[in-house]
């Protein structure tokens, strides 16, 4: 190692007590993190890309240092998607030093990667007080029935006004209106479960009607519309 001259110049002084570094919680205890391989936690982040047109949110199950599970869940960019595929493979068996410094083919992604490093280094996880973290497969979680993300997607214009598109109950099919024209409530499928009636053998007609649902007051409605073409 090299010193400049200035510092080669100065006499030595004795160092006082060193500490360690504050510990941090981690899966029920307290641990002061040395090495990479001291962390352990499950933790959710949002990341974005540079021009903001798509966002990830980024589930991470830590242990020991070493990725064990992801669950990668894009919105709002077509490329996003094969991105997400890419970066599941890319991210598991590896440190989450490594994976910061790995390009995850996509800012959004690499950004929310970014978002939950600090936040599992700083012992700002979901699992911080929990008693052994959690087990791999709890990301599956953050799903529904069916293993489908929980998203919402409604629209609106000035001149016509809001349409319900997707929410958490599922795949908005009609919109329920009252006399003055103000949503009461909508009629939905729950694309998950009729999938599932639908891989194990069900009619789909018969799937997509045990799939449906309604909610809010839709019995009475002035009229039914479909969001998407109405």
């Amino acid at each position: 190692m090299k010193y400049s001259s200035e510092v080669e110049a100065m006499c030595p002084l004795a160092k006082g007590a060193y500490h360690g570094p504050a510990p941090i919680p981690e899966e029920g205890k307290w641990v002061q993190a040395k090495e990479i391989t001291d962390i352990s936690g499950l933790t959710h982040g949002i990341g974005w890309c540079a021009p903001q047109q798509g966002a990830c949110k980024l589930t991470l199950n830590v242990k020991d240092g070493i990725i064990e599970e992801a669950l990668v869940e894009t919105i709002g960019c077509s490329g996003m998607t094969h991105s997400a595929a890419m970066a599941s493979e890319i991210l598991i068996g590896k440190t989450i030093l490594e994976a910061l410094n790995t390009d995850l083919v996509c800012d959004a992604i690499n950004t929310a990667m970014r978002e939950l490093f600090l936040q599992i280094v700083y012992g700002r996880t979901q699992t911080a007080f929990s008693e052994d973290g959690l087990p791999i497969g709890a990301g599956l979680e953050d799903l529904g029935k069916g293993l489908r993300s929980q998203t919402g997607t409604t629209y609106a214009t000035r001149k016509k006004g809001p349409r319900y598109l997707e929410l958490a109950e599922g795949y908005i099919t009609h919109i329920a209106v009252d006399e003055n024209d103000e949503i009461i409530g909508y009629k939905f499928v729950h694309l998950g479960k009729m999938m599932e009636m639908i891989k194990n053998g069900t009619d789909a007609g018969e799937a997509l009607k045990k799939a449906s649902g309604q909610y809010g007051r839709v019995d009475d409605a002035v009229k039914l519309i479909d969001p998407r073409h109405e």
